[in-house]
């Protein structure tokens, strides 16, 4: 037994997925062995076993199995994300098969996997070498974020770097473990079976068709012909699935062929999932192991691997699994579907003894580089090499401290004479998504608070996303659509109500703060056409974007009327909801926390500004001062309630997936805070949440790209979302004129304060 001290860089806790006993399936017994053969070599080894579950509540699992996941709950995979995360583990296996994960070609299990931080080992029981588009988009998915990739067959790392472009770097083949059994002659264990007095001939594995049993039976005649004592046996139970759709067709099928060919005496169907060392005792009492599978691509087999590990002769069809272990004399290959061959082979091996028994020696020795200590040790090289090489955050004294200087190069990147488009795949965009009308009233105000932007392509900008907002008025629904195609056609009659009250608030900032007046004017004009459909929304969030932009107009139109109605009557509802909602341990409007949270109290300490009312101020800060503590990490670093925490019940929120867009929400609340009560502690709170796009996050890792103005689409727990889309280019550039402000006006009230050392 080798303890954990004995590898080089020390791995005492691991997690590991794929399917275990009792589930009756080959993939169960490989996971189960997998375990079994870590723990023996690795004492001190601390493994957490996620069971894969397609029948939750029908197995009884043993003690080693951590947590099942039922595999059409895509919500599982989440919670068993954050219970690793949690859990201390440092590297996960995973052990991958089509038909065991949840979603198109099981596309749940990355799901699983985007949402943890730790290095990924994956063994790939199936690689397909045509697959279907979901099959290819799962498959490349697992490669792209799995630091280590285990194949069975050098074929698995030939299919892998030609069909899916992987770099064979990081593919290391480690053949399918196999038994630590003695080399025994059959004859001594046949009693155990009834076999006494007989040559035996075994298959074994789930019963399914594509496994070639029939071309066995049809190759039996001849075989009787010349050893009538001869009994072919076929163990193992109807794969589950098969029984599910059609019970036991397919064996009752064999059966007759049997009875037909008048060799039913000579055929014994032993209809069990057997315990690990009662199979091996069935595999160690025959004398011949026969594979007819009927797929050539197979590159995986377990059943061949066992019978290989005890010293079985084997006769098989050329499955590519098969090749390879059994090529240069190991065993004997013959034709796919060929009874005669199969019949001609395994007679002469039965007629010489002498021959059976050097092959079977022959594919023992091979077994001995393949039992299942011998693959814990390789694959725990492996993982730890994998561990090792994770990439290191970045120290933080080398992380960034400086404000960026606002910087309009991404967003001129991103936009064209239509807008500014949606997305992008890394920092190229994507036309296939088209616009939104969030992105470019946020662009709109950009332009606005830009401060060093030269004024004719200020002039330009400032007009083209004015033109999408006023395009985007439908006057008949009295709402403003959202989202545009790239052929400028819109894709619905009205947006979101998120949606149409971000733009209102975009209109309240450019009637503000825009460089002319004739952009002052049309905003204040367009403001005045559609602002009262705010007074028919429904969402909080939507009333706090409202809001905003009515705050906005208050500044530079003190008496301005619908503003002010915005104001007062979103300002109660906004505290009335509080009061419903409240708990000690709850100072929020919902029972959720959810996306721009701290837009809610901004809105309210500017509505209280706005109209003198103390009570709205005070809310606003209060609940500014819970939600920003919620957005705080153990070691005191700004940390964006993660879209994972979206929906859930008065829960703690969770830490992944971070977008930019809660950073520069917390900026503006904070900003706001700070002028209404000169607080300086809001100065520091704005700086802790800018500093969260330099690095000073939870990765360590900067999301802003310092020299073009980009900015990352969150941070995920693998690292980030590389992807630049509109939103975050456009929260990191307006929380950079928001800080810069803060910063200005901050000095005037304090002398010289950084708002981000």
């Amino acid at each position: 037994m080798m303890h954990l001290a004995d590898v080089v860089t020390p791995i005492d806790h691991i997690a590991l997925i794929g399917n275990f006993l009792p589930r009756k399936c080959g993939l169960a017994t490989y996971t189960t062995d997998t375990f079994t053969a870590l723990k023996g070599r690795y004492a001190d080894l601390k493994i957490d076993v996620y069971a894969m579950d397609d029948q939750p509540g029908l197995y009884e699992y043993p003690p080693e199995v951590t947590r099942s996941i039922p595999d059409q709950d895509r919500m599982a995979y989440f919670d068993a994300a954050r219970a690793i995360e949690a859990s201390g583990a440092q590297a996960i296996w995973l052990q991958h098969e089509y038909g065991i994960f949840g979603g198109a070609a099981g596309e749940h299990i990355l799901a699983l996997l985007d949402r943890v931080s730790i290095p990924v080992i994956v063994t790939l029981h199936t690689i397909l070498e045509k697959p279907n588009a979901d099959e290819r988009r799962v498959m490349e998915g697992l490669l792209r974020r799995c630091a280590r990739v285990i194949v069975m067959a050098e074929r698995g790392r030939e299919i892998i770097e030609r069909v899916y472009g992987a770099s064979g770097r990081n593919i290391v083949m480690i053949p399918h473990g196999v038994p630590d059994r003695d080399f025994v002659d059959p004859d001594s264990l046949k009693s155990r079976f009834g076999w006494d007095g007989r040559k035996v001939v075994l298959t074994f594995g789930l019963l399914a068709p594509g496994k070639g049993i029939e071309v066995m039976i049809e190759a039996l005649p001849a075989i009787v012909a010349q050893h009538p004592n001869v009994l072919y046996a076929v163990l193992g139970a109807t794969h589950p699935n098969l029984v599910k759709h059609e019970g036991e067709k397919y064996r009752d099928g064999l059966k007759a062929l049997a009875a037909e060919l008048g060799v039913s005496a000579n055929v014994d169907f032993i209809d069990a999932f057997l315990e690990h060392e009662e199979l091996i005792d069935y595999l160690q009492a025959a004398d011949i192991y026969a594979t007819p599978y009927l797929n050539p691509a197979q590159i995986t087999s377990g059943t061949l691997s066992y019978a290989v590990g005890v010293g079985k002769a084997v006769v098989s069809t050329p499955y590519v699994h098969a090749t390879e272990i059994l090529g240069d004399g190991h065993g004997v290959l013959v034709d796919f579907g060929d009874s005669a061959a199969f019949a001609r082979e395994i007679n002469a091996l039965l007629a010489s003894e002498r021959n059976r028994i050097k092959l079977s020696e022959r594919a023992y020795a091979r077994g001995r580089t393949m039992i299942w200590p011998r693959l814990a040790e390789v694959a725990m090289r492996e993982i730890v090499q994998m561990v090792a090489a994770k990439p290191q955050r970045l120290p933080t004294n080398t992380v960034a401290t400086i404000p960026l200087k606002p910087d309009f190069s991404a967003v001129e990147r991103m936009s064209d004479a239509t807008g500014m488009l949606q997305h992008s795949i890394y920092s190229v965009p994507d036309r296939r998504h088209g616009y939104c009308i969030d992105d470019n009233a946020r662009a709109l105000m950009l332009v606005s608070q830009i401060v060093e932007m030269d004024e004719a392509a200020r002039d330009s900008w400032m007009t083209i996303y004015a033109s999408f907002l006023q395009y985007a008025w439908n006057p008949e629904a009295r709402r403003f659509r959202n989202f545009m195609n790239f052929d400028r056609t819109w894709c619905e009659d009205f947006g979101s109500e998120d949606s149409n009250g971000r733009t209102l608030w975009a209109l309240g900032v450019t009637a503000r703060d825009a460089q002319l007046a004739k952009h002052r004017d049309w905003a204040l004009s367009m403001f005045d056409m559609t602002a009262s459909l705010a007074l028919e929304l429904g969402s909080p969030r939507a009333h706090a974007f409202a809001m905003l932009g009515a705050a906005a107009i208050i500044q530079a139109y003190p008496s301005h009327t619908l503003a002010r109605t915005i104001l007062s009557r979103f300002g109660d509802e906004l505290c009335g909801l509080l009061e419903e909602v409240r708990r000690p341990e709850w100072e929020w409007f919902e029972i959720v926390l959810a996306y721009d949270n701290a837009r809610l109290p901004e809105a309210l300490i500017r509505a209280g500004v706005a109209l003198g009312r103390d009570d709205l101020t005070k809310c606003g800060i209060s609940t500014l001062d819970w939600i920003v503590s919620k957005q705080t990490s153990p070691e005191g670093r700004f940390r964006a309630v993660g879209s994972d925490s979206f929906g859930r019940i008065y829960a703690e929120p969770l830490q992944f997936d971070q977008q930019p867009l809660e950073a520069q929400a917390t900026i503006d609340a904070c900003s706001a805070a700070f002028d209404a009560s000169k607080d300086s502690r809001w100065v520091e709170e704005a700086g802790r949440a800018y500093r969260w796009y330099l690095g000073h996050n939870d990765l360590d890792l900067p999301l802003a790209t310092a020299r073009d103005g980009g900015c990352f689409d969150g941070l995920m727990p693998g690292g980030l979302n590389r992807n630049q889309g509109a939103e975050s280019i456009l929260a990191l550039q307006l929380a950079g004129c928001a800080i810069s402000g803060l910063a200005k006006r901050a000095e005037s009230v304090a002398g010289p304060i950084s708002a981000v050392a």
